[in-house]
């Protein structure tokens, strides 16, 4: 993405063109790292910088993933789920390996964790995934059942990755954390669990954390951010698609949710509404988000030329 904004202020000022109206090019550090002293820290301490700005467009949205029938669909994202990170801490009555232990605080958070990690989260319809998987059906000529939407999934190949984590809340297990010896029963063990929460249903989420983690276990919030959702609708939306469907004719713009997070979550603190466009071409069988933090992280050449002039495009017309 920033290679593409580059290429297309570059090529305004070889030219000489001047934009309609003001146009803020931004560059965050840190977004991968929590954006603390990135967006946050922008948003906190410069503020002044985003007024008279109401929309913003950035990363992971405007790609195309190929489905059933060979539908070409470039995913613009509308909606991002939230995120709740929280520890697990158990205690119980340290002693020595070789003693029978009821008290067991590695026991208890491995219990919690196994719970957690193994329950089966229901299905939620958010007003994105709705018109997302709509026009799955419309395209595969399947059914639509917002109660069951999984077996749409089938349509997606490898994009299933990413957006068949939106259809509910989920919780992994990520870190452990107890003892220091093999011979001795520690009074306190540990885990942290990554949750991310659909837009309206963060509620969900905790309480049923909380629950599964039982009685004998403490829950702790390390970080928590919000979910995000807009309306994809107005003039921003319509010139992504039309500017989309000047370079491919047959191709279909549709909103999705997004299992992770950028910075529109930071620029939502002061009333910009944010879309992921960063438009790519991708051929029918790369799986793209296999890319994402992989071995050699890539993109296409051909699939960047087109972003650029996609891009170059909907800034002309917007």
């Amino acid at each position: 993405m920033n290679a593409m904004m580059l290429a297309t202020v570059r090529m305004w000022q070889r030219v000489g063109y001047k934009p309609p109206r003001n146009i803020l090019l931004v560059f965050f550090a840190d977004e991968e790292a929590g954006s603390n002293y990135g967006s946050r820290w922008m948003v906190k301490n410069r503020p002044e910088l985003f007024e008279g700005y109401s929309e913003a467009i950035s990363e992971v949205g405007g790609f195309s993933i190929t489905i059933t029938g060979d539908n070409r669909l470039y995913l613009i994202e509308a909606a991002q789920k939230g995120i709740q990170w929280v520890k697990l801490t158990a205690r119980g009555t340290a002693g020595h390996g070789s003693f029978v232990n009821r008290n067991n605080a590695v026991t208890k958070v491995s219990e919690a964790v196994a719970r957690i990690g193994n329950y089966e989260w229901p299905e939620l319809e958010t007003k994105t995934n709705k018109k997302f998987f709509s026009k799955i059906a419309e395209l595969t000529g399947d059914k639509y059942d917002p109660k069951n939407v999984s077996p749409l999934l089938r349509h997606l190949g490898a994009a299933v990755k990413m957006i068949g984590a939106t259809l509910t809340n989920t919780a992994n297990p990520t870190m452990l954390e107890a003892g220091y010896k093999a011979n001795v029963i520690p009074q306190s063990a540990s885990a942290v669990i990554d949750g991310r929460f659909l837009p309206g249903h963060e509620s969900q989420l905790h309480e049923t954390l909380k629950k599964l983690a039982g009685d004998q276990v403490d829950i702790e919030i390390l970080t928590r951010d919000i979910a995000l959702e807009v309306d994809f609708a107005g003039p921003l939306v319509e010139a992504m698609c039309e500017a989309i469907n000047v370079e491919d004719p047959d191709g279909v713009p549709v909103p999705y949710l997004m299992s992770g997070g950028t910075d529109n979550k930071a620029l939502h603190d002061v009333g910009i509404v944010g879309y992921g466009f960063s438009p790519l071409r991708l051929p029918k069988d790369l799986d793209f988000f296999a890319l994402f933090h992989g071995v050699d992280e890539r993109v296409p050449i051909d699939g960047l030329k087109f972003g650029v002039r996609v891009l170059y495009n909907f800034l002309d017309n917007i």
